[in-house]
């Protein structure tokens, strides 16, 4: 870490670290506390932080989508990921996907989800899924990263501007996790609502 970046208040991650190895580990070995519900779970665990940012905003929307292939994109209109520059101009994001949310873990009360489990973070979600890729827009630059089991495998590439924000979090659950999935579409129209700043359109482009 340089200069510039060791100067960077931590408040919902540690900018510090970009994989907690052991933290990926620990929820991979153990999906049914991480995840109760399956995939259900690991879709409001990204929808929740498109409802922070809603909330805000004075207001958001998203867009989930369930995919032929067994996989789920949430795509927000928020601000995007929080990502900076470090002392050589060089983009670093907020460790979100990898490293654990602060405000969850090692906390005694839980903030619960609107399926009435513990919120964890979007680590969990990376970390259960085959393969995971965060497109993140924000109003400075805009770049795409691919995770596998929450282990980065690719840097931050720029994408072209678009003119848009927002964050596009399209995720392989894991073969178990998809194997014990039932009518997520409907139920996840279902618990959005639960967030009265976010509006929440779903797609589903397989049999649910």
């Amino acid at each position: 870490m340089d200069e510039a970046t060791a100067a960077w208040r931590n408040t919902t991650h540690d900018w510090a670290g970009t994989v907690d190895a052991g933290h990926l580990t620990r929820i991979r070995n153990d999906p049914a506390e991480f995840a109760p519900g399956g995939v259900r779970h690991l879709v409001l665990e990204v929808m929740a932080y498109a409802a922070d940012e809603a909330e805000a905003r004075g207001g958001g929307h998203c867009t989930v989508a369930f995919h032929t292939d067994g996989s789920v994109s949430v795509a927000d209109d928020g601000r995007g990921t929080d990502t900076r520059f470090d002392g050589q101009g060089r983009p670093v994001k907020k460790p979100v996907m990898a490293t654990k949310d602060l405000r969850f873990f090692g906390r005694p009360v839980a903030r619960l989800l609107p399926d009435g489990c513990p919120r964890r973070g979007m680590s969990v979600v990376a970390a259960l899924s085959e393969w995971l890729v965060h497109t993140n827009r924000r109003a400075g630059g805009a770049w795409v990263q691919r995770y596998e089991h929450g282990i980065p495998t690719t840097d931050l590439i720029p994408v072209a501007d678009d003119g848009t924000t927002g964050t596009v979090v399209h995720f392989r659950p894991g073969e178990p996790l998809r194997a014990a999935a039932g009518p997520v579409a409907a139920e996840t129209a279902r618990l959005g609502a639960a967030w009265p700043c976010l509006s929440v359109e779903v797609e589903t482009h397989r049999a649910d």
